[in-house]
């Protein structure tokens, strides 16, 4: 499951900066902060601490993993260089800052507490130093941007309820959802049930991540188990006609990555990749890059390719990000004003 070499455009603040505007506006709804980091800027921020990411990133300047536990290996270390509010302020501004000038008007990030805490920082300095950028992000460029809590699955249950727990103790205006990232393959989305109600409880959206490593009973489980309004890839429903109807019926939004999907192996290329016929089959589907240097893309390329390898019209494109507006974490009002610029 190496990535794919057709995806290995380098992703930089620079060379976003040199693509032409997007004509369609774009929105994100999955996207791992610690995942935004480029080999660059990983490299930039080890370097204020001292640290060499030498054997994290390749001679190439790519990071060096072939399959998806080295994936998630690499993403550890690394994520284990960005230790100080500085660094977590640097690498939000630095990516939204980009993706905005590429065309992106609303983005949410998933960001990891237990990554941070392992760094001394507290919930509330991290949840500020984020905020903060994001809000920095906005004023200069016009994006708006929220913050999705992420549990890390493979990181067990009771870290996911403390999570859960922190969210109902420290409210946040910038902290509107709650989600589950990691090793799909690790305990199942029942056995976190009650961080889930937990977060619910706290008036946060959530969603979580199945049916991409793991099969349609993934996503089952998770539907019936976790009370989730969207779920993150999904894209294994196809397998399943019942399933697909359900997902039709509750209107689930799934929260589609095909470049990161490529790069992991779940499906052998973008023209095998069912995101065509999930929306044939009436499907609510959003576009987003899921973890972009890591998997040789960005925001602008999974719209383009949507367009290039599936053949979505511009309309077709443009639906895709009213469906993430309508369906993301965010209140009423901002909503209003994200289609509004839709509409314009």
């Amino acid at each position: 499951m190496s990535a794919d070499p057709q995806m290995r455009s380098e992703f930089t603040p620079e060379n976003a900066r040199k693509r032409p505007k997007s004509s369609v506006p774009m929105a994100e709804l999955h996207c791992h902060l610690e995942g935004t980091v480029s080999p660059v800027m990983a490299m930039r921020i080890g370097a204020r601490h001292g640290l060499d990411l030498g054997d994290v990133i390749d001679g190439d300047g790519h990071y060096r993993w072939a399959n998806f536990a080295e994936f998630l290996d690499i993403y550890d270390r690394m994520a284990a260089a960005i230790c100080t509010p500085e660094d977590y302020y640097d690498i939000t501004y630095d990516y939204y800052s980009k993706v905005a000038q590429s065309g992106v008007i609303y983005g949410e990030s998933f960001v990891s507490p237990d990554h941070a805490i392992q760094h001394g920082i507290s919930y509330q300095t991290l949840i500020d130093s984020v905020s903060r950028a994001m809000q920095q992000a906005e004023r200069d460029f016009g994006i708006v941007c929220r913050i999705i809590l992420i549990a890390v699955r493979h990181y067990g249950v009771e870290k996911a309820e403390k999570l859960a727990d922190l969210a109902h103790k420290h409210p946040h205006p910038f902290v509107t959802g709650f989600g589950m990232g990691g090793d799909e393959q690790f305990l199942w989305p029942h056995d976190f049930a009650k961080a889930y109600a937990m977060a619910s409880d706290a008036g946060l959206g959530l969603t979580a991540h199945a049916g991409e490593v793991c099969g349609p009973e993934s996503i089952r489980d998770t539907l019936e188990s976790l009370k989730v309004s969207r779920i993150g890839h999904g894209v294994r429903a196809i397998e399943d006609d019942a399933l697909m109807a359900e997902l039709r019926d509750r209107e689930i939004i799934l929260e589609v990555c095909p470049g990161s999907n490529i790069a992991l192996g779940v499906h052998p290329d973008l023209a095998a990749h069912p995101l065509r016929a999930l929306v044939d089959n009436g499907l609510r589907v959003t576009l987003s890059s899921d973890d972009p240097p890591f998997f040789h893309t960005h925001m602008q390329q999974e719209y383009e390719q949507a367009q290039s390898v599936h053949g979505f019209k511009d309309a077709d494109l443009l639906r895709f990000t009213r469906t993430a507006i309508e369906g993301a974490f965010c209140d009423a009002d901002t909503k209003e004003k994200l289609l509004s610029r839709l509409n314009a």
